[in-house]
């Protein structure tokens, strides 16, 4: 189960047992109405993997729960929210939860940091995607939106539709959603981008 990486702050709210994300996708799929196999089928995956998922014997990667997400009508945040719910609009450094995703290779992961609280009906959401190096995002996704984002620290090969950009400290970015994008730490250094993206997709 995808779990935020530290205690929040004590004015949050914190929910204790929810459901692992194995169950919110088996209730998510029955809700819908969704054999194994469809979800699959939409997900780009194997009736056997969405299994193991279900009953927690496997992790997904983030571009695989999002593509799960969109098969399922919903979107990674309900999915994997363990979000602590505040009415406070201040975010303190040090007592944002991060989300640490599946490795993709050995030598690091992608965390998201969040800058926005989890809201029912929320229409903006932004994170601080730390990509270690050399690691990529497992393929690439698209979705009805928009987003845009800023270079905090290292570098990072961005891919949006059949171009590549190479983005450094400092450089920003928008596009529609729409377009097929991805993105690869391709430098030495952990990369931090703060990513906004609208409607709420993560």
């Amino acid at each position: 189960m995808l779990k935020p990486s530290h205690t929040p702050p004590s004015k949050a709210n914190h929910t204790e047992g929810l459901p692992s994300l194995g169950v919110r996708l088996r209730h998510a799929r029955k809700v819908a109405g969704l054999t194994l196999k469809q979800v699959a089928t939409v997900a780009g995956c194997s009736e056997s993997l969405i299994s193991k998922l279900e009953n927690d014997a496997a992790s997904p990667s983030l571009a695989m729960l999002h593509r799960l997400a969109g098969a399922l009508g919903s979107n990674v945040s309900t999915l994997t929210s363990e979000e602590w719910v505040s009415d406070e609009p201040v975010l303190r450094a040090g007592e944002r939860p991060v989300k640490r995703f599946v490795k993709r290779n050995k030598d690091g992961d992608i965390g998201l940091e969040r800058i926005t609280h989890l809201q029912k009906g929320g229409l903006l959401q932004g994170n601080i995607h730390i990509v270690a190096p050399g690691v990529a995002s497992d393929g690439l996704i698209e979705h009805p939106g928009e987003e845009m984002g800023y270079v905090l620290a290292g570098s990072i090969e961005l891919i949006i539709g059949d171009q590549c950009y190479s983005l450094a400290t400092g450089d920003a970015f928008h596009f529609p959603s729409n377009l097929p994008h991805g993105y690869r730490n391709s430098g030495s250094i952990e990369a931090r981008i703060l990513w906004v993206n609208t409607p709420v997709t993560f």
